[in-house]
């Protein structure tokens, strides 16, 4: 039978995640400003793609 500190094993569950949203905040926040506005003109080209596809009754 093993003793587990629970104080060690509760830090080690904050530590873990603590790194997963670091890793989902580099991800949202860490694109330069030229790939911002890249991804916005082709989510915006996109949509209107889309737009112009639909049919009008």
């Amino acid at each position: 039978m093993t003793v587990v500190s629970l104080n060690k094993a509760r830090k080690a569950r904050a530590k873990a995640a603590d790194k997963a949203q670091a890793a989902e905040n580099r991800v949202a926040f860490g694109r330069t400003k030229a790939e911002k506005v890249q991804a916005k003109s082709e989510a915006t080209r996109a949509a209107r793609r889309l737009d112009d596809k639909r049919l009008e009754p």
